[in-house]
């Protein structure tokens, strides 16, 4: 497979759409230390308006003007996705206390009701039944998740979180990964299943297989990333 980006931070949809609300980041200083966020993502449209990462506790004076900018209130998200627990992903959470929240595998609704799910044995948390999903995606950090919305006008969206820092981070998302091995397959499954990738610290990719859908095991990155040097 290869990747190219896409023009646009919108992904319509006929039922629900995809807008990217700030791309994440992350830049490095020369003192070893870094200067980053996480993407935030709202999908909606349908019945549910889930917003997946909320950035870190200083994107909260911008969240509110984003949500609004497409017509949301914080009281409208019906659920809060978090991909896993790094403070610029999950430090938001406490201005959706109306929704059913997610962070990593760990699922609660109202004033701490946590509810069964088996993100951690690898069943996907249905949200909405052939629309919107969570799945997990464990490496970067042991409970790892992201959202996939099926049937938007560009095929099925993976918002990924840090599961890819950005496009074409490869050599980069290891140093950041807590279990490499892990990370590289669930890499792997997210490639096999999407046409458009949100990734954690970047601007969103499109995914151009070699081999079409369905073939998870010839999508290992590392190969794939070996033939797109042989044919260029």
């Amino acid at each position: 497979f290869h990747t190219s980006p896409l023009p646009s931070l919108s992904i319509p949809g006929p039922l629900y759409s995809v807008r990217v609300l700030r791309p994440g980041f992350c830049h490095p200083n020369p003192d070893g230390s870094s200067r980053a966020d996480g993407s935030v993502t709202l999908v909606s449209g349908g019945p549910l308006t889930v917003l997946v990462d909320t950035g870190g506790p200083w994107l909260r004076p911008l969240l509110p003007a984003l949500l609004q900018s497409q017509g949301v209130s914080p009281s409208d998200v019906t659920h809060v996705i978090v991909t896993h627990g790094h403070s610029d992903h999950v430090g938001n959470i406490n201005l959706f206390p109306g929704a059913t929240t997610l962070v990593g595998f760990d699922l609660s609704r109202g004033e701490g009701l946590y509810l069964p799910q088996g993100l951690s044995r690898g069943v996907p948390l249905v949200l909405h039944p052939g629309h919107l999903e969570v799945t997990p995606t464990p490496g970067h950090t042991r409970a790892h998740v992201s959202l996939v919305a099926l049937g938007t006008s560009l095929g099925t969206v993976a918002v990924a979180g840090d599961v890819f820092e950005r496009r074409g981070d490869d050599g980069e998302w290891q140093e950041l990964s807590e279990d490499p091995e892990e990370q590289k397959r669930s890499r792997g499954r997210l490639v096999a299943l999407a046409d458009v990738i949100v990734p954690g610290h970047g601007e969103p990719f499109r995914v151009v297989r070699e081999w079409g859908h369905g073939d998870g095991h010839q999508e290992e990155e590392e190969e794939d990333k070996d033939k797109d040097k042989e044919e260029e």
